[in-house]
Order: structure tokens, then sequence, then C-alpha cells
């Protein structure tokens, strides 16, 4: 019985030091990428990736951060290198989860890196396929703040590109905002982020 209790005891020490092992490595590596080490950053959430492979959310940051990172980056070879690690990460998380609103909104953020990059060449070939990411996103999670704001601001910058009235995105964004407010995480380290860009653009919004 004693033997029993033993193992009991160094078993549930186990899990608690690898919970905390996780909960460390994940406050580092978001301490790093707000600390603008997007590299060391990636690198520390692929290590975790490789323990954690039923958690969806060290793939996602990895694709969150290069994706993000890779706007206004003007050397086509880094910025394919940065979509390019997003992309593979959130590959892997896709496969897995692929009604998961919160990996189309950073499937959508790719797309938007491209189009910025050459919206020539990528506009008529990326739009439309984010424009259905956002969609279905939406159909899955109504009220998801990043969802909604995303997607909002990706149609206000089309309505620019041609001229258009942004008033109903511009409402979009304003009903996002009490739902970042609001908003009640599954974990600690669910995505959060959002509101300090969704309160800009609506200061923007004319």
């Amino acid at each position: 019985m004693i033997k029993l209790v033993t193992i009991l005891a160094l078993f549930i020490c186990s899990l608690v030091s690898a919970q905390t092992q996780y909960e460390q490595g994940m406050t580092k590596a978001l301490g790093l990428w707000n600390e603008g080490k997007v590299s060391e950053s990636t690198a520390l959430f692929e290590r975790i990736a490789l323990v954690e492979k039923d958690n969806w959310l060290p793939n996602y940051y990895i694709a969150l951060m290069n994706s993000t990172a890779a706007f206004g980056v003007k050397d086509k070879d880094k910025m394919m290198a940065m979509i390019d690690k997003a992309q593979t990460a959130l590959d892997v998380e896709t496969l897995k989860n692929p009604n998961n609103p919160e990996l189309m909104v950073v499937q959508a953020l790719i797309n938007t890196v491209w189009i910025v990059f050459d919206p020539m060449t990528n506009g008529q070939k990326y739009s439309p396929k984010t424009m259905e990411l956002y969609q279905k996103a939406l159909a899955i999670a109504p009220e998801n703040p990043r969802v909604i704001a995303s997607k909002a601001e990706f149609e206000i910058g089309a309505a620019a590109f041609w001229g258009k009235d942004t008033k109903l995105m511009c409402n979009e964004i304003k009903r996002a905002i009490p739902l970042f407010e609001n908003e009640k995480l599954e974990t600690p380290f669910s995505p959060k982020w959002g509101l300090d860009r969704a309160q800009e653009l609506l200061k923007n919004c004319k």
C-alpha cells in the first residue's frame, strides 16, 4: 500500500512538474515575443511543440508571430522565410483542427502578407480565399472578437483600395471591442490579442 501511494505521489509530482515546465516555457516564449525577439521566441515555441504534441497553441503562436512580423518586410527572401515558418507551423495544427477559427484568422493573416507584399500579383489570388476563411470563421464563432475585427480590417483595406464606404466595417470593429473586453479565456495562454488594434482602427474610422 505504501509503495502504491509512493508511486501515485511520484506520478502526481511528475504531472505538476510537467505542467509547470509548460507554463514556464509558454510564459518565457511570449515574453521573448513581447521583447521583439521573434527568432528566439519561435525556437522556444518549437521546442514546446515537440513535447506538447496535442496542444495547438505553441504552433499557433509560431504562425502568428512570424506572419505579423512579416508585414512590412521589404526583402522578399526574408519575408518568404518568415511566411514559410508560419505556414509550416499552421499546417500542422490546421490538419488536426480544420474548424478552429483562431487558426483560420492566422491563415488569413498569412494570405494578407502576400497581398500586401505584391497586391498586383497576389491580390486576385488570395483575396477571395481570405474572405472565404473569414466568412467560415465567423459562421463558427460569430462572437469571436479576433474574427470580427480581423475580417473588418481586411475589408477596410479592400474598401480603401477601391474607394468604397467603410461604415459597415467600422460598425463591426465597434461591435468587437466589448467582446474583447469581456472575453473569457479557456486557458491562461489562449489567444487574447486584438483589442489595442481594434481601438486604433476605430479611431481612424470616419
